[in-house]
């Protein structure tokens, strides 16, 4: 379930908390070997000059809300978390193995109740990404600056959970589904605007919630929401499937981390699940959240055609698991092609719960620059993302990073002079492969300076 991930960013964002708020991921672009003028970022919010875009074969018609970028465009469907022994991949068949071994349906079969999904295409439906997950409309998480649109009603899935009325319609009570995700994002070490986020998704009638009651009680109700069950929900359906889902993952994450593993549950809040919860773990002498969870949103269920169930979800990110359980230091390194990366995970082919640790194999010297601009006084820089953008367009997987090292106020000046905010951006240049000259560097850089004057209209400095 993994809109908790996506919400948990906006509810930071919405503190004001930037520098960890997000959760998503970078995308590894096209690196440019050209000189002068960046000329496929000219088209790159519009995916070229055809009033047309294709994605996965199918053909969409642009319009003002059509944002996704020729680079975000040659990753969809990149499959990273089917490619055995791709990391990523290693640690989604962890997950299934413990859900395959734990739950089985009764009778003489005994074949797995959870059914694991993992090719679901990610262009989705407005409706899908944000309505049938009771967004509200003039939610921040609907930005143009925070996803990929392909147009007004289609954009790349900003969440595995899209899916999830689709999939509760298709009659599965129990599933996991994984796939790769979309979020423009912040440049650094773990975050990337391609990541692979797993679902799960746990409905039970009475009798499957109550399986020892001779008179079970009552699961629905109309009564006062409070913190402990849903307005639609008993006191005691919600506590069943809240102890329910504690024990599942509780179990999920000592079969991943291993049996002494320290957990703690944290009261958190999402707009489609109540209760909800954070679960952490105390891992390498240090407090992880490792995923978010809760009792779904009865009206999610009642729209998606099973009002007479009662069930729980979750959602994790795959990117996050892997480098906590490999040492994986760089977000980037999951796009690598590099053999010495790849090498490393054979030994998993054969055991899949092999203790893996990743050896670094190469670590270039850096190259910084800085990109300095003001704006006037009063008037906030609110364009970070699109910013990125520009950066990621046209210096693709060679920044490694960019953060705010400066912002000041120049509110005290003389007679006849503006008043502005300043701001600087370091952006740290570095390969995973080669050692960068200071001569490309500038001319990126020299690029990155006159898109981000004459696109984003900053004033340069």
């Amino acid at each position: 379930f993994s809109s908790f991930v996506s919400h948990q960013v906006l509810r930071l964002l919405c503190r004001e908390n930037l520098c960890r708020a997000m959760v998503f991921f970078r995308v590894l672009s096209w690196v440019p070997r050209c000189n002068g003028r960046h000329l496929l970022y000219r088209n790159m919010s519009t995916g070229g000059s055809s009033d047309h875009i294709e994605v996965l074969g199918k053909k969409y018609a642009k319009d003002e809300m059509t944002n996704i970028t020729p680079q975000i465009l040659s990753r969809v469907n990149s499959a990273l978390h089917t490619t055995s022994p791709h990391p990523l991949c290693l640690v989604k068949h962890r997950i299934e193995q413990y859900f395959d071994h734990n739950f089985r349906k009764p009778g003489a079969s005994r074949t797995p109740l959870f059914t694991c999904l993992d090719k679901v295409e990610p262009v989705v439906t407005v409706e899908q990404n944000f309505d049938s997950l009771l967004i509200p409309a003039d939610h921040v998480s609907r930005s143009r600056s925070d996803n990929y649109y392909i147009n007004a009603t289609h954009l790349l899935r900003a969440h595995t959970s899209a899916h999830q009325q689709n999939t509760i319609q298709s009659g599965l009570d129990a599933f996991l589904l994984s796939g790769d995700v979309y979020r423009r994002d912040e440049i650094d070490s773990s975050h990337y605007p391609i990541f692979h986020q797993m679902e799960g998704v746990r409905l039970f009638s009475s009798s499957q919630l109550f399986p020892k009651a001779v008179n079970p009680p009552e699961m629905f109700g109309k009564s006062c929401e409070t913190p402990e069950h849903q307005a639609l929900h008993t006191s005691a359906a919600s506590a069943a499937v809240g102890k329910h889902l504690k024990e599942t993952l509780e179990g999920l994450v000592a079969h991943l981390f291993g049996p002494d593993i320290k957990t703690e549950w944290v009261s958190e809040f999402f707009p489609f699940t109540h209760p909800s919860w954070e679960l952490n773990v105390f891992y390498k002498d240090q407090w992880l959240e490792v995923l978010g969870c809760g009792v779904m949103r009865q009206d999610i269920l009642n729209n998606a055609g099973a009002s007479d169930k009662i069930g729980w979800a979750f959602g994790l990110g795959l990117e996050r698991l892997a480098m906590v359980l490999y040492g994986i230091p760089d977000i980037r390194l999951f796009w690598s092609q590099d053999e010495r990366f790849s090498k490393q995970f054979l030994p998993a082919k054969d055991n899949l719960n092999s203790p893996i640790t990743f050896v670094p194999y190469s670590k270039y010297p850096p190259v910084y620059r800085d990109l300095s601009f003001w704006t006037p006084l009063g008037k906030s820089f609110d364009g970070t993302n699109e910013l990125m953008e520009v950066i990621r367009g046209i210096a693709g997987d060679l920044v490694e990073e960019v953060k705010l090292i400066d912002y000041f106020e120049n509110s005290k000046v003389s007679k006849g002079s503006a008043k502005f905010s300043s701001y600087c951006y370091r952006i740290n240049y570095r390969s995973m492969d080669r050692t960068l000259t200071s001569e490309e560097i500038d001319v990126l850089q020299r690029q990155i300076r006159t898109v981000a004057k004459e696109d984003l209209k900053l004033n340069i400095r």
